[in-house]
């Protein structure tokens, strides 16, 4: 059984066209009707307009095999005074969804994936936490890669924000329990003895997604098509007990070399 992510891992970061090996990937499993669910931390598209992207190119699952941040983002925020910051396609988003933007007494300073933030967004919401907004991240995503460069994360930014306030966060996606708990739920009704002992995660984020994932007892394989060139550039420097379980290069090497028979 399978948590499988999107971005970086069944899309490229350069263009959202499809990763060698990623559909096939998915046919393998349709085929041979193992259990799996496509996790993303997508805040830039309402979840709908995102999963029919992926089939428009190709991908070839249900609605019911999807889940990213934006489908349970109203259980873990109130709508009402939301400091949101991120890219403009998630502000619009978020709007659509009902949430009530307010940049002058918010109640909760609410991160999503941006390049080019800027300092004055730095300070405004190190101010809004100093005066007690709860910090809450879309998800913790280490580097975000995007036009051929690299950027921090959100979990980078919450972690500067946390260690500029002393403000504990939530997280809404990846790597946050309730997150997995909520993608095993939903596993279980393909399959009921599904456990997270029983599912192996498929990620480019090393060490945000699988690090999360492994902590919870799944088994991890780390793909270098997304965030990180190489397993060089990061697996030595993790904590030996957080690092992956399998490398590949991508979906494709990981048909070509990974057992993918039901246990």
């Amino acid at each position: 059984m399978y948590f499988i992510d999107v971005q970086g891992t069944l899309i490229s970061d350069s263009d959202k066209s499809p990763i060698e090996g990623s559909r096939e990937f998915i046919n393998y499993l349709n085929t041979n009707q193992v259990p799996y669910m496509v996790i993303t931390n997508n805040t830039k598209k309402a979840s709908k307009d995102f999963y029919n992207y992926l089939q428009s190119i190709g991908f070839d699952f249900g609605f019911d095999k999807y889940l990213d941040p934006l489908m349970i983002l109203e259980e873990k925020v109130e709508k009402e005074a939301v400091a949101a910051y991120g890219a403009q396609e998630f502000l619009n988003t978020l709007v659509s969804m009902g949430y009530k933007l307010d940049y002058e007494n918010p109640k909760t300073v609410l991160v999503a994936i941006k390049e080019d933030f800027s300092a004055d967004e730095y300070a405004q919401m190190i101010e809004f936490l100093l005066q007690g907004a709860k910090l809450v991240g879309m998800h913790e995503t280490s580097i975000y890669a995007k036009n051929g460069k690299r950027y921090p994360g959100v979990g980078a930014v919450l972690k500067m924000l946390e260690f500029a306030t002393s403000t504990s966060y939530e997280v809404v996606g990846k790597p946050s329990t309730a997150f997995y708990n909520e993608s095993l739920q939903r596993l279980q009704k393909q399959e009921s003895d599904a456990g997270f002992e029983t599912v192996e995660i498929i990620s480019d984020d090393v060490k945000g997604d699988l690090g999360g994932a492994k902590e919870l007892g799944m088994k991890t394989l780390f793909v270098t098509s997304g965030k990180y060139q190489t397993a060089d550039e990061i697996v030595p420097f993790l904590d030996e007990n957080l690092r992956p379980d399998y490398i590949y290069k991508n979906m494709q090497d990981i048909l070509d070399k990974h057992n993918l028979e039901r246990e």
